[in-house]
């Protein structure tokens, strides 16, 4: 499947499943927003922040903003909320102080009034958010399968970020995501940034991989984090693109 790495690496450790991370995808898009009257991070002590869970992969990007900012767990309360439209619907809330939100959703809070303090890859650095996993005994077992889907992957990635393509990709974000065009079109320009979109050809970020689990082991074991190697097979993305 493909998903949040974070929960590729909870998989392994905490449900004991033998896992294996296959390919890439992007940093999340994640932004920090505060309620209007936020001035600064010391605002936030005190106060309620919403997750969509307590110990998954944008909420411990929120601890971290957090911590590097002054605040540590116990300065302000965790209030889990749920899905990132659940957690912009929150927000309507003034109780509810700060959440991290991503695409399209960064877009309407904005639009809403809400106040971003930036970005989580420009807080904490680079950060593989999403991927493709797989359980190994199946991947083994259904080889062709795997690599045929990864062609199909990366052609699918490589049309997105094709700028000839960019008003059909502005239509079907319409369509799936029921946005209005201006929405879509400044959503499709995020997602298709050559700095921080979608990695081209859904390359594993390995250092962004690394901050995923350097942010789990701080925020959830507290112990050192595990080499990033333990996690990865990059064998059948490999195969798809010699294939290509």
């Amino acid at each position: 499947m493909h998903g949040a790495v974070d929960n590729a690496v909870a998989m392994a450790e905490v449900a004991k499943k033998d896992i294996a991370v296959i390919n890439g995808g992007d940093n999340g898009f994640n932004e920090l927003f505060v309620q209007p009257e936020i001035a600064s991070y010391a605002d936030l002590r005190g106060k309620t922040v919403i997750v969509d869970a307590i110990n998954t992969a944008y909420a411990f990007q929120l601890y971290d903003m957090l911590a590097q900012n002054g605040l540590k767990k116990g300065d302000y309360t965790i209030k889990v909320v749920g899905a990132t439209f659940r957690r912009l619907e929150a927000m309507e809330d003034k109780n509810n102080s700060a959440s991290m939100l991503n695409l399209p959703f960064s877009i309407r809070a904005r639009r809403a009034g809400l106040k971003s303090l930036g970005s989580a890859v420009q807080a904490i650095g680079p950060y593989q958010a999403t991927g493709g996993f797989v359980m190994r005994d199946w991947a083994r077992q259904n080889e062709e399968i795997l690599v045929n889907y990864l062609k199909a992957y990366v052609e699918g990635v490589r049309w997105s970020l094709d700028p000839a393509n960019k008003e059909q990709a502005v239509r079907f974000l319409m369509q799936r995501l029921q946005l209005a065009e201006d929405v879509a079109t400044q959503a499709y320009a995020v997602a298709t940034d050559p700095a921080e979109g979608f990695a081209k050809d859904s390359k594993l970020d390995m250092e962004g991989f690394r901050n995923v689990l350097k942010l789990r082991a701080t925020h959830e074991s507290g112990g050192e984090a595990p080499a990033p190697e333990k996690y990865i097979d990059l064998s059948y993305y490999q195969k798809a693109l010699a294939g290509l």
